[in-house]
């Protein structure tokens, strides 16, 4: 790891944000020098909400690395829904609840091609509900492992505040653990479903670093067996 440095950059979905409290802080010290130096804080969190930090991904196709920055909200095992179309054997469901204060920058879980990509629209309920998963808008990606061609599914939810999902995957893209596929505005909830016969190595309660933590091993649950990390 020695020799990789410290960056964190603005994403480009949030550069003009960043421009608009920018323009409403100038308004406000217009009218007052005092109400104008306390609204600087509005520029800054919006670039601190869209946020790009460096990430370590852990090396290895049998790798599969949480989508999202945030808490397991929720550890479920059954039957995924036939829209996915990834089958109908019960599978585990990892639900990575993101607040407001989490990067909110989604990464590509493991290596492999993009299958399909399903946009639905929704409600906006309390992401951290099970219900979000199933009326909230949603955007959903379902690819094909390198490892061994097993299926997985993400899914980016819109929360009770985020009202905008950007996805940048496309049918037949192939992809690498780690990459940046999208983000989800402002506070939200992402799920991934892991493949058949595959165990989560995280619990419920814990933060999840995106790209970086390792949620499942296609190879061997109980090692690791990672080869290397890249930055990304």
């Amino acid at each position: 790891m020695s020799g990789v440095g410290f960056k964190i950059s603005t994403h480009r979905e949030g550069r003009r944000f960043v421009i608009i409290a920018l323009i409403i802080s100038a308004l406000l010290f217009y009218i007052s020098k005092y109400i104008g130096l306390i609204s600087l804080i509005l520029p800054f969190f919006v670039m601190y909400f869209f946020r790009n930090p460096q990430r370590v991904i852990p090396v290895g196709d049998h790798i599969i690395v949480s989508p999202a920055d945030g808490v397991v909200s929720c550890i479920r095992y059954e039957e995924p829904s036939k829209a996915l179309n990834i089958g109908e054997e019960k599978r585990y469901c990892v639900s990575i609840f993101l607040s407001v204060f989490n990067v909110h920058i989604n990464r590509i879980p493991a290596t492999g091609t993009i299958k399909n990509v399903i946009y639905t629209p929704g409600k906006f309920f309390n992401a951290t509900f099970d219900k979000s998963s199933v009326f909230n808008e949603r955007n959903t990606i379902v690819m094909d492992t390198k490892y061994n061609g097993s299926s997985i599914a993400f899914t980016q939810i819109a929360g009770l505040i985020a009202r905008r999902i950007v996805c940048y995957g496309y049918s037949g893209q192939e992809v690498e653990a780690g990459n940046i596929f999208g983000l989800i505005r402002f506070g939200s909830r992402c799920d991934i479903w892991l493949p058949v016969g595959s165990k989560p190595l995280v619990l419920e309660g814990q933060t999840m670093v995106g790209g970086e933590t390792i949620i499942c091993n296609m190879m061997n649950d109980d090692c690791l067996g990672i080869v290397g990390s890249k930055v990304l």
